[in-house]
Parts: C-alpha cells; sequence; structure tokens
C-alpha cells in the first residue's frame, strides 16, 4: 500500500482556513474519515455524519473538536435535521464534503473477481446505490445551497472516482452513479457560479483502501491508495488559497503537479 502524498503537503507550512466549519458526510471511515481528520488536525471544526448517530458519535470523540451526527443521505428529513443540526453545534456550515457512499459489494460481494452482467444485477440494490450515491449528494447540496447563498459563501466538495470506473464492465450500479455525481457536480457548478458558493470534484485518482473493498483483495494486493491522500487536497479546498476556486476535477495523487501547475507554486 502506498500513501501517494504529494510532497507539498508535508513542508509543514500551515494554511489558513476560510472554510473553518465543515459538514463531511460518511465520515466514519475510508475517506471521509481520512479527510474529517486532515480537517480538523488543520484547525477546522468538523462534523461528520453516518447512517448511526452512535457509531458517528464514537468516532468524532476521537477528533479533536469535532461532532458527529446521525444521517441516511437517501432521507429528506434525515437531511434535513442533519443539516439544521450541524449548522446550529458549528454555528454555520462554511464547507460541505459530500462523501457517503456505498459500493459494489452490497450487490456482489465478488465483484472484483467475478464481475456480472447489469442484467443479473437486484433492482432493490441498485436503487439502493443510486439513492445514496447520487441521490445523497443532490439531497445534500439541495439543503445546504440556500443557506450558504443566505450567508454570502459556502464550499461545496464532492467526491468523485476516475472516469475508467464510471464505464468498467461489471460495475453497474456503482459506475453510474459516480457518473452521475459527477455530471450533477459540474451542474451545480454552472447553477452557482457567481455566486459565492464554489463546488468542486475531488478525487483519489485509483483503488484506495476503504470499506467498499474486499478484505482479502487488500491483503493481496499491496498496491491500494491511502485515504490518507484526500487530506492535502482537501484542506487546501478549506484554504484561503482556494477562494475563488470553482468547478474543478482535483485527483488527490496528482494534486502537487496540479497545484503547481495553476499556481507555479506548491502550498
Amino acid at each position: 500500500m502506498h500513501t501517494n502524498r504529494p510532497d507539498a503537503a508535508t513542508d509543514g507550512d500551515a494554511l489558513a482556513l476560510d472554510a473553518r466549519k465543515v459538514l463531511v458526510t460518511g465520515g466514519t471511515s475510508g475517506l471521509g474519515l481520512a479527510m474529517a481528520t486532515a480537517l480538523a488536525d488543520a484547525g477546522a471544526t468538523v462534523a461528520l455524519t453516518g447512517r448511526s448517530g452512535a457509531r458517528a458519535r464514537e468516532v468524532a470523540a476521537r477528533i479533536p473538536g469535532a461532532t458527529g451526527i446521525e444521517l441516511d443521505v437517501r432521507d429528506e428529513s434525515s437531511v434535513s435535521r442533519a443539516v439544521a443540526q450541524a449548522w446550529s453545534e458549528l454555528g454555520g456550515i462554511d464547507m460541505l464534503v459530500n462523501n457517503a457512499g456505498i459500493g459494489m459489494r452490497t450487490v456482489n460481494p465478488r465483484f472484483l473477481t467475478d464481475p456480472e452482467g447489469f442484467w443479473k444485477v437486484p433492482v432493490d440494490g441498485f436503487r439502493a446505490v443510486i439513492e445514496t450515491n447520487l441521490t445523497g449528494y443532490f439531497l445534500m447540496a439541495r439543503e445546504i445551497t440556500p443557506r450558504m447563498l443566505a450567508a454570502g459563501h459556502g464550499r461545496i466538495v464532492n467526491i468523485s472516482m476516475n472516469h475508467a470506473t464510471m464505464n468498467r464492465a461489471g460495475f453497474v450500479p456503482y459506475g453510474p452513479s459516480r457518473a452521475g455525481a459527477e455530471a450533477l457536480s459540474r451542474i451545480m457548478a454552472a447553477d452557482l457560479a457567481g455566486s459565492g458558493v464554489t463546488v468542486n470534484l475531488l478525487l483519489p485518482g485509483g483503488a484506495t483502501v476503504t470499506g467498499m473493498l474486499p478484505a482479502e483483495q487488500i491483503s493481496r494486493d499491496h498496491d491500494f491508495i491511502d485515504p490518507a491522500v484526500m487530506g492535502p487536497p482537501v484542506v487546501w479546498l478549506a484554504s484561503s488559497r482556494a477562494a475563488g476556486v470553482h468547478d474543478e476535477r482535483i485527483v488527490a495523487i496528482e494534486f502537487d503537479e496540479w497545484l503547481r501547475h495553476r499556481t507555479g507554486v506548491t502550498i
């Protein structure tokens, strides 16, 4: 396993965070936990969510100043309650990290070794993945954007994945769910252009060690990306240096190179 962490992320330079109050969905493990931890370490006050409120609170207790909130992103009333709670407990929300998702294991536990055609995917499984990975992003952004617009500022980061995975054989419904979320993000960015609320995409850049991968596959393959790779770019997106950055697609393992190309300097 490797981290692919950019050198710029380890140079010890502190970033001034503009987005100090951050809501991370699906923050109890994997990418979400890595991002919530990195943001808290950088000085942000973080609310992280999970379907189990007890689990969310347990994980948050291990992160300085963090709050754990119960949230089912598929359910409108749950979304409304969670956003209201986070807004109240944090004193507002400067950044939403749309991360909560479920993977192929929910419809085919052997998806890596024995991929199945789309016609074999259970309808209930298809709907569950789409409702979580796509509808969930929509519901969260729909709930929080009016609050951000009223405040005059805000940042939304939608977590995505490689385009190759979106088109990979045997990856219905996960591939379509993430392709839809990426299209949604681009349209959100277009709708919010010039509003003071920015929208960007962030993805690891390869297969990452999360709960979505079978444990036996992780034990055999040492080339998976560590979720910590998401820390530097998400912290940068919360920083003053990302003010006005909008409608970008940032690949975490290429972050340092992307930043040099964009600004000519590293963080």
